[in-house]
């Protein structure tokens, strides 16, 4: 099995009756490449697992450290050898057969350079790389193009990339089609809650045949700070942004924030879990941004930001006693069906409740089930930052590294 999910089809396998020799006839070209997967396979070698990643910025160069530092207890806890062999940004790239070092970024820098995805895979394959796994840190739908050929080229894929699963309903099918022609896997733990284990346990409970009534939540580690900010203390909400922008809580435009895109993103990831063929044109979202900011660079945009107070002000005077501000995303509906429903938008919470007492910039949701009737299973906690969702897409590492 090993074999074949490195794209090797055994020509001839014959076992003694003893058990302690066989033959194995194989193509001359996978000669070098089967000799390292049965190695790492029965001989009591390390397995080792070529990794090629895309994007070293915040999660990306997180992800390469975090990688580094635990390489050696985690070959002598699980006999595991993660190697990573690529390194790239979306112009340049350092290649190494033998592992990047730990001096990358200085490497990155002089020795990288230009490439094209085909580039990668002539590489691995003139060098025999076995278990082979890319990984997306990055932002790009352009890069999500090449998903296809990295699984045609025996690659597994982990992604912090949500692009591929919100795109429309026949690409998200295909892809998973393909991915079990070829015997892959394809994880994403961190598309939705960063490092928390939401998508897992959603998969887990459909797989279980749970029926998932609802999923109605906190999504947006950026938008929570800002809320949860806003309704406690008497301070504008322009200041507030402010501050989660200084922090580095929003993107470096927040309007992609404000906007609820990527709540909604989020949103339909988790509709897709349950097997719902929703698109993202089906999502009612609230854009918290006025139309007149809407358009101009970021910079105009945030000369005028005091222009969000009195509406938010207003918002925030006109609730009921003892409830505060959350935006939420919440899928309902006949979730049996092909379609559920999906909103974005902000609320207005009762204070004591689950959602109102979430803190800081955390992530909250609650998955309402027929076994759990009124009480939903509430997952909370840290839903950004780049430490715990490089965290959440080295645990997708380990994951498939485990199975190959």
């Amino acid at each position: 099995n090993a074999l074949i999910k490195n794209q090797i089809v055994p020509l001839l396998y014959n076992n003694t009756i003893s058990g302690k020799n066989f033959i194995l006839v194989v193509k001359k070209s996978d000669l070098h490449k089967a000799l390292n997967v049965m190695h790492g396979q029965i001989f009591g070698i390390s397995k080792k697992i070529n990794l090629a990643i895309f994007g070293h910025g915040n999660v990306g160069g997180t992800l390469v450290d975090q990688i580094l530092d635990s390489k050696k207890g985690i070959e002598e806890r699980k006999g595991i050898n993660l190697n990573v062999f690529a390194l790239a940004n979306s112009k340049n790239i350092l290649l190494n057969k033998n592992g990047i070092s730990k001096k990358w970024e200085e490497e990155i820098n002089e020795k990288g350079i230009p490439y094209t995805v085909d580039d990668i895979f002539n590489y691995a394959r003139i060098h025999h790389l076995e278990n082979l796994i890319a990984i997306d840190n990055t932002a790009s739908q352009d890069f999500v193009a090449n998903y296809f050929e990295f699984i045609e080229n025996g690659f597994d894929l982990v992604s912090s990339n949500k692009i591929a699963n919100t795109l429309g309903f026949d690409y998200y099918r295909l892809i998973r089609d393909e991915l079990a022609k070829k015997q892959k896997r394809y994880l994403y733990e961190t598309n939705v809650g960063a490092g928390l284990p939401l998508i897992d346990t959603i998969k887990l409970l459909h797989l279980s045949g749970e029926n998932i009534t609802r999923i109605k939540g906190v999504f947006s580690g950026s938008l929570s700070f800002i809320f949860n900010t806003f309704s406690e203390k008497d301070t504008s909400f322009s200041e507030i942004l402010n501050k989660a922008i200084s922090n580095g809580f929003t993107e470096p435009d927040p309007r992609e924030d404000l906007s609820g895109n990527d709540v909604g993103r989020k949103l339909l990831i988790l509709a897709r879990e349950l097997e719902l063929e929703n698109e993202f044109d089906d999502i009612s979202i609230q854009n918290l941004i006025p139309v007149s900011l809407r358009k101009g660079s970021v910079e105009e945009f945030l000369s005028e930001l005091e222009v969000l107070d009195d509406f938010f002000s207003k918002i925030k005077e006109n609730q009921e006693p003892n409830h505060v501000l959350r935006y939420i995303g919440d899928l309902y509906g006949d979730l049996q069906k092909e379609k559920g429903k999906l909103e974005v938008k902000l609320v207005s919470v009762p204070k004591e409740s689950a959602l109102g007492q979430v803190k800081g910039s955390d992530s909250i949701i609650e998955i309402y089930t027929e076994s759990y009737g009124e009480h939903p299973l509430v997952i909370q906690g840290a839903g950004a930052g780049a430490a715990v969702t490089a965290r959440g897409v080295f645990g997708d590492i380990l994951r498939i590294a485990e199975k190959i």
